[in-house]
């Protein structure tokens, strides 16, 4: 099925689930990108309930073609840092790595960002990964009663996103200046999901910057911490091979680059 008449078949069902929206729809242009737009806001917006089986196989078959029109990106074939032989560095959109688990940095509720086509990590993620994985942490959150405490981690499905899994942490919220204990929620966020990674035999991980950016951590001592507890971590006798440092701002990538030095060979995991 040709992509504008996917982005049409789905604006409608969500519609049919939520009307309240269908005044805003109809002020939408009617070219293909605002229409896409339109579509993401929609499933941004739409709650924690039952997923009809016509809306996910449209929206499979949409988010899949996306992935390969992105281009996947290898996370293993990525070249190590000269500071581990364990750790790389890439730039880019962290929906394109194929990785064991990719990490969302989520708020305490953990059902992904509801703003419409807002900017941030968790948006993205939910957004090319599909309806299914708020379904999936709406489940995880209802079993567990409250909401995710800063430092811990989550593991879900990754559904169309390259990415086998995605681990869900909450860092901590930076108000003023930083204290100890967001120093030590921060690399507990590390920990946490490398040992989660662990534990279900994970080979590799990819970490977004967390909470350099809603959250207002400074990012320079975001990475430091970043870079200490993974080297730490990587010490022992884990199946993790592999830890890739994602950042999408040049600021953070001229910072970690700093704290890890160059690549030591030439970038393959294009393609």
């Amino acid at each position: 099925m040709k992509r504008e008449e996917l982005v049409r078949r789905l604006n409608r069902l969500l519609l049919e689930e939520m009307p309240e929206y269908r005044s805003q729809a109809r002020e939408v242009p009617r070219d293909t990108e605002s229409r896409r737009r339109l579509l993401r806001g929609l499933m941004n917006l739409r709650p924690p309930m039952p997923l009809r089986p016509e809306f996910l196989a449209l929206q499979d078959e949409l988010l899949s073609a996306e992935r390969e029109e992105k281009g996947v990106v290898d996370g293993m074939a990525l070249p190590v840092t000269a500071a581990h032989p364990r750790i790389a560095l890439w730039q880019g959109d962290i929906t394109r790595l194929r990785a064991d688990a990719v990490v969302d940095a989520d708020n305490a509720a953990l059902l992904g960002c509801f703003h419409p086509c807002h900017g941030c990590i968790d948006n993205a993620i939910h957004s090319a990964a599909g309806l299914q994985l708020r379904d999936e942490c709406s489940r995880i959150m209802r079993a567990q009663g409250h909401p995710e405490p800063p430092g811990r981690a989550k593991l879900t499905g990754g559904y169309n996103l390259p990415a086998r899994y995605v681990l869900h942490t909450v860092g901590p919220v930076v108000r003023g200046r930083v204290t100890r204990r967001d120093r030590e929620e921060l690399a507990s966020c590390y920990r946490s999901c490398l040992l989660l990674a662990a534990e279900r035999g994970l080979e590799s991980v990819a970490f977004c910057c967390i909470s350099t950016g809603e959250f207002h951590f400074p990012n320079r001592e975001a990475a430091e911490i970043a870079v200490s507890a993974v080297t730490d971590f990587l010490r022992r006798d884990t199946s993790v091979r592999k830890v890739i440092f994602n950042v999408f701002k040049d600021i953070d990538a001229e910072i970690y680059r700093d704290l890890l030095g160059p690549n030591r060979a030439a970038e393959t995991g294009a393609g």
